[in-house]
């Protein structure tokens, strides 16, 4: 295999940030670049002053540059049809095609999928009327979840606790359009209760490779409280997902999913991401996602031992079996969210971070970095002094490593304590529902 690997991430956030931080580990690999990257980043790969969703630019960069596999982030960019357009000229491209990536990029064809192939999911009904789904919602009752059809950024789907609130997403949704054309179909469903896990997978369309369970907190606010975010943080492994959970969800969601999507002639590579809610009836899918997650990669990818690149180069060639079982590290990860006053409403931008130095001397953290940009100080000569300054909602994700959940969840939150930027706002009990599962289960 190619020891001189030049690899193109695409992307700018905490995510890809942990995506690049893992890929330049590869013996493989020599040259990273990342587009549009951000702050952060340009510590490990060459920033491009591409955007993410520029297809073209983004593929003559990669025909002038020779790049040898390029991986993307954002599902914004896969529902484009990114892979479509560079697979065309050959170059080898993890993710997903165009057809594929609808799994995330509507709810509507994700939830018929699976109603189809008999993968355990809440009741749904899909409307294309304001009017008649607000009639079906009164005639139903609360508490009920409301979901955009479209992309919305992690903050599409409502769970309503009464009418009132229900019918109230639907008009911001359908009238108000609020998320745009994501919005003009919804989905109405059945609300689960139960706890929730992130199950992700590498495939080629035949052969899984399974990375380690990771749990999200998606609420912007301590104890799971206030509205929906990108995520806050996320924890890895998830105690919740035991062997016999996670065979479960392979068997009964994701390998129906992938032979699902191949009966109707859609070949998947790349990650598949299950979201699931474990019911007591047993896990259900809540949704699928067709990228890394975001927050939950920080967590997973610093457990990592095996090679990165070697897996995402077989799941693109469909070579997959030969590198599909992975080494993972056994101690427990911790990713906490920093993130700037304000989000996710409008947020504040350009405060300057302070701690990072300090931090980076501290055994078992990372700090990856998501909207952060920098700025050049004391320019004098090849003696520029750098800093960092805020320039997104989420700011940084702060990653402890420990031998257990609770050892990393202490390790991370010291470490967040040395950072410091106006405004920043954090969760302070991101992992507690790890402490209490590992209660449960011993």
């Amino acid at each position: 295999m190619n020891s001189s690997m030049r690899i193109l991430v695409i992307g700018s956030g905490g995510r890809e940030h942990a995506l690049c931080w893992k890929i330049a580990q590869s013996p493989l690999v020599d040259k990273i670049f990342c587009a549009p990257g951000n702050g952060g980043m340009a510590q490990v790969a060459e920033c491009l002053d591409i955007k993410a969703d520029d297809i073209a630019s983004l593929l003559d960069f990669a025909r002038r540059e020779k790049i040898d596999l390029t991986v993307v982030g954002p599902e914004v960019v896969l529902s484009l049809g990114i892979v479509d357009e560079f697979s065309k000229y050959g170059l080898k491209i993890f993710g997903p095609s165009k057809t594929a990536a609808l799994l995330e990029a509507s709810k509507v064809f994700s939830k018929e999928l699976m109603a189809k192939y008999n993968i355990p999911t809440a009741p749904f009904k899909v409307f294309d009327n304001p009017g008649q789904a607000k009639e079906y919602i009164k005639s139903r009752g609360a508490p009920c979840v409301v979901k955009a059809d479209g992309l919305a950024a992690g903050k599409g789907v409502v769970v309503a606790k009464t009418i009132d609130e229900a019918q109230k997403a639907v008009s911001l949704m359908m009238e108000d359009k609020i998320f745009k054309d994501a919005g003009s179909r919804i989905i109405i469903e059945e609300c689960l209760e139960g706890e929730e896990a992130s199950v992700l997978v590498i495939t080629d369309s035949r052969d899984v490779a399974v990375l380690a369970s990771a749990q999200d907190h998606k609420r912007i606010f301590d104890n799971d409280s206030g509205p929906n975010t990108g995520g806050m943080g996320a924890y890895s492994p998830a105690p919740i997902v035991t062997p016999g959970l996670l065979n479960n969800v392979l068997d009964n969601i994701i390998y129906p999913a992938i032979q699902g999507l191949n009966k109707e002639g859609i070949d998947y590579r790349g990650v598949l991401y299950a979201g699931v809610m474990i019911t007591k009836n047993g896990p259900k899918a809540l949704e699928f996602n067709v990228r890394f997650g975001d927050p939950e990669t920080q967590a997973i990818l610093p457990r990592l031992k095996s090679d990165l690149v070697e897996v995402m180069l077989a799941a693109s060639e469909g070579k997959l079996i030969k590198v599909k079982n992975l080494d993972w590290d056994n101690r427990a990860c911790v990713c906490v969210v920093l993130a700037s006053k304000g989000y996710p409403g409008d947020y504040e931008r350009d405060k300057e971070i302070y701690g990072l130095d300090e931090v980076a001397q501290i055994k078992d953290i990372v700090v990856f970095h998501a909207g952060t940009k920098l700025r050049r100080v004391n320019d004098v000569g090849q003696r520029a002094e750098l800093e960092f300054l805020t320039s997104g909602g989420r700011v940084l994700s702060v990653v402890g490593l420990g031998n257990t959940i609770k050892g990393a969840i202490d390790n991370v939150y010291q470490a967040v304590e040395k950072i410091n930027f106006e405004g920043m706002h954090y969760r302070r009990d991101i992992g507690k529902k790890a402490l209490i599962a590992v209660r449960r289960n011993s």
